[in-house]
């Protein structure tokens, strides 16, 4: 656990809890991408999918709490073994999300900074993510983060 500071407000980065799913769901649906895809209306697959992250040593689901219990965000980070790049461990950032309360204060770039000392920590030589085309001002923070849109990404649906 680690704490982050902005003026007077303190943050608390932690691994997420069981309990944490709904309001993680919430963030995840709180935009017009995610109210499409996601719903808080039936959790049995989030409460499933939750537990399979959690088990599995190389990913680290996020639950940013200010004060003791308000949950203002959320990231899942994954640790991605590799033979490219001389057998180079990538670290996968996903789902990047912050309550609008908490927007343009500068937590998320220093969410993205704690993201990166923990992937650099586990070995990961590399940082990577995703990002829909439609959130431009996404692309916006990542780009001043240091990402560059290196490479053009392709989805299908299984």
């Amino acid at each position: 656990m680690e704490t982050l500071t902005i003026g007077d407000r303190r943050f608390l980065i932690r691994r997420a809890l069981e309990a944490d799913v709904p309001a993680l769901v919430a963030l995840l649906a709180d935009d017009p991408l995610g109210r499409g895809r996601e719903s808080a209306d039936e959790l049995g697959p989030y409460l499933a999918a939750f537990r399979e992250v959690d088990a599995d040593p190389r990913q680290l689901l996020v639950t940013v709490v200010e004060g003791q219990t308000t949950v203002v965000g959320t990231v899942q980070l994954s640790l991605i073994p590799g033979l490219s790049r001389g057998g180079a461990s990538r670290l996968q950032i996903e789902a990047l999300r912050l309550t609008e309360s908490v927007r343009d204060l500068g937590l998320g770039s220093m969410l993205l900074e704690w993201a990166h000392a923990y992937g650099r920590e586990q070995g990961a030589v590399l940082s990577q993510l995703t990002c829909d085309r439609r959130r431009d001002a996404a692309h916006r923070f990542y780009e001043r983060a240091g990402y560059v849109a290196s490479h053009m990404g392709f989805k299908r649906g299984l």
